[in-house]
């Protein structure tokens, strides 16, 4: 094919070597556009990987290559049967089509990414404990999402921009390449437009991100708090007993302690009682003034 189409050895490289970047060239006989789609199977494992697809755009025809299965070109062939009455097919318009087709497949994502940034700036503080189990990795995919997004649309402005160069060289001739360049330019709005939402919704969930993680640290505060709040009050029930438990130790000792030869009596009792007793109240008092209760 490069023989008989007179393709340059560099382009058949791009193209035989899966050139990942892309690129618009101009060329003797013709110019050569890589323009990158994406996996739009939402139950592939492949989903939202980068797909190139290779123009050479001719007088005569167009040539594409793709090496994996795209929507875009029998949307191009649907809507030339569409419109051939209507416009005059030739394969600046071919080559225009196809871009409109890819640029349009990120319309979707974009609507999706929106919806979803939304929900999460506005659930992020206000969900219960409960129900934040799942909000972490919704960000993450959002943002894993996101950030395709600008990794695929970065490129296309300047490849877009440079084909509208090309395009504004023929404004001096009734030639229909000059209005498809204002297509052109309709096509680089749209991605820059694309591009500041989804800069747009990175600077959301980045935000939500850290409120998340915000919130999440709150409430382990909170719950340290809380038990640090048991804690004090297990040491000072401790702090209560174990006075009363020396007490008890000492007159509970086998050994000859006072009162002991008192038998029949029960003051030493009554004694020991109230004395713990005026203790217990006396250190409760102590806690309650020093703001430990």
């Amino acid at each position: 094919m490069s023989k008989v189409f007179r393709i340059h050895p560099l382009t058949t490289e791009d193209i035989q070597g899966e050139e990942t970047r892309e690129k618009f060239e101009v060329f003797t006989n013709y110019y050569f556009i890589c323009y990158r789609t994406f996996d739009q199977d939402p139950n592939s494992s492949t989903y939202m990987e980068p797909i190139s697809i290779y123009n050479i755009i001719m007088q005569e025809g167009i040539l594409t290559f793709h090496f994996r299965s795209i929507p875009h070109v029998s949307n191009v062939l649907r809507r030339i049967r569409h419109l051939k009455n209507i416009i005059k097919v030739t394969p600046d318009w071919v080559n225009y089509a196809i871009i409109d087709d890819v640029t349009d497949a990120f319309g979707p994502l974009i609507q999706n990414i929106e919806f979803e940034a939304d929900s999460i700036d506005e659930l992020v503080l206000i969900l219960k404990e409960t129900e934040q189990a799942d909000m972490l990795r919704r960000i993450g995919y959002a943002r894993k999402v996101v950030m395709g997004l600008l990794r695929l649309l970065g490129p296309k402005a300047d490849v877009v921009k440079r084909l509208i160069k090309r395009c504004k060289e023929y404004n001096s001739l009734p030639s229909p390449v000059a209005d498809i360049g204002l297509y052109l330019g309709d096509i680089e709005d749209h991605i820059l437009t694309m591009l500041q939402s989804a800069n747009h919704y990175e600077k959301i969930l980045s935000r939500s991100h850290a409120n998340y993680l915000a919130q999440i640290n709150i409430e382990i505060t909170q719950t340290a708090n809380r038990t640090n709040d048991v804690m004090a009050k297990m040491t000072l029930l401790a702090s209560v007993i174990v006075p009363m438990n020396i007490i008890t130790g000492l007159w509970g000792m086998n050994v000859k302690v006072p009162g002991q030869d008192d038998e029949e009596s029960l003051g030493w009792f009554y004694a020991i009682v109230c004395f713990m007793s005026m203790l217990g109240v006396f250190l409760v008092w102590m806690a309650r003034k020093l703001g430990l209760i």
